[in-house]
C-alpha cells in the first residue's frame, strides 16, 4: 500500500459540467472511480489534502486507499487534470485494482550513482537519461514505486537498454515482450567541450546554453512574427476599405 495514507471521498449525486464549477469554489475536486465489474461512482475529495498528497511520487505509481465511509477501494491513478495556469486540480479518475489482476502503469525510473561512475567524472563527458519512465505491468501487491538504474560503473561510450533495469519480482517491461526493437536506450554518454567541466556541472552549463540559444531563436522569430502582423494589418486595411469585413462572434473567442 502506498506511504501517502487513504483518500477521504464522499459520493456526489450532481454531475455535469455547472455541478464540478461549484464543487471547484468549495475547494473540492471531483473526481470518478470505474473499473472491474463495478459502476463508475462519481466522488468528490478535499483539494488541499489532495494537493498535498500528490506531491509525493507514490501517488502517481502506486495502489491508494479511497475511503468513503467505511467502505474502502483500492485504486490506482488513471490521469489526473490540471488548470493550465493555477496550481489546480480539475478532474482526477481513479481505477479499480483487484489483487488478482494484472495493472500496467507507468513508473519513474531513479537513476544512481551517476556522479561518482568513471563517465561522470570524465572531462567533457556528460550522463544523459533518455527515459524517466517506463509502463510496467505486475500484480498489486508486486507494484513497485520506482524502478531504480545504478551508472555507478558507467563509462563514457556506454549505453543502458532497457533490459539492463533490475526488475522486482513479479514485475515485466510489455514492451520487451513485443519485440526486442523495443529495447531502446535509457542512458548514454554524450561529448561536450572540455571547457565545460564533468558531472553535474557539466550537464548544468550545457542546459544553460541551449537555453540560450532557444532565447535567440525566439527573439528571431518574434522580431519576424512582427513584420508579419504588420503585413496582415496593412492587408486588413485594405479590405476595410473595399467593404465590411466579419466580426469573430463572442462564442469564438
Amino acid at each position: 500500500m502506498s506511504e501517502i495514507g487513504s483518500i477521504i471521498a464522499e459520493i456526489r449525486e450532481d454531475v455535469g459540467k455547472g455541478a464540478s464549477r461549484r464543487l471547484r469554489r468549495e475547494g473540492k475536486i471531483p473526481a470518478i472511480v470505474y473499473g472491474g465489474d463495478k459502476d463508475p461512482v462519481a466522488i468528490t475529495l478535499d483539494h488541499d489534502v489532495v494537493m498535498h498528497q500528490s506531491e509525493n511520487e507514490a501517488f502517481y505509481a502506486s495502489v491508494m486507499e479511497i475511503k468513503v465511509g467505511k467502505k474502502e477501494q483500492q485504486v490506482v491513478l488513471r490521469d489526473m487534470h490540471r488548470h493550465p495556469h493555477k496550481p489546480i486540480i480539475m478532474h482526477i479518475d481513479f481505477l479499480r485494482v483487484s489483487a488478482d489482476e494484472l495493472i500496467r502503469m507507468s513508473v519513474p525510473i531513479h537513476f544512481t550513482g551517476e556522479e561518482q561512475s568513471p563517465a561522470g567524472r570524465a572531462t567533457g563527458v556528460i550522463i544523459q537519461h533518455q527515459v524517466t519512465d517506463v509502463e510496467i505491468s505486475a500484480l498489486p501487491k508486486h507494484l513497485p514505486e520506482y524502478l531504480t538504474v545504478d551508472l555507478s560503473e558507467m563509462e563514457d561510450g556506454d549505453i543502458v537498454l532497457l533490459s539492463a533495469i533490475p526488475l522486482p519480482e513479479g514485475v515485466s517491461i510489455p514492451a520487451l515482450e513485443v519485440s526486442e526493437e523495443n529495447d531502446t536506450a535509457v542512458a548514454s554518454t554524450v561529448h561536450i567541450k572540455e571547457d565545460q567541466g564533468t558531472g553535474a556541472a557539466a550537464a548544468a552549463e550545457a542546459e544553460a546554453a541551449m537555453d540560450e540559444l532557444g532565447e535567440v531563436e525566439d527573439g528571431e522569430e518574434g522580431a519576424e512574427g512582427e513584420e508579419g502582423a504588420e503585413g496582415e494589418e496593412g492587408a486588413e486595411g485594405e479590405g476595410e476599405e473595399g467593404g465590411d469585413s466579419e466580426k469573430p462572434s463572442d462564442d469564438a473567442s
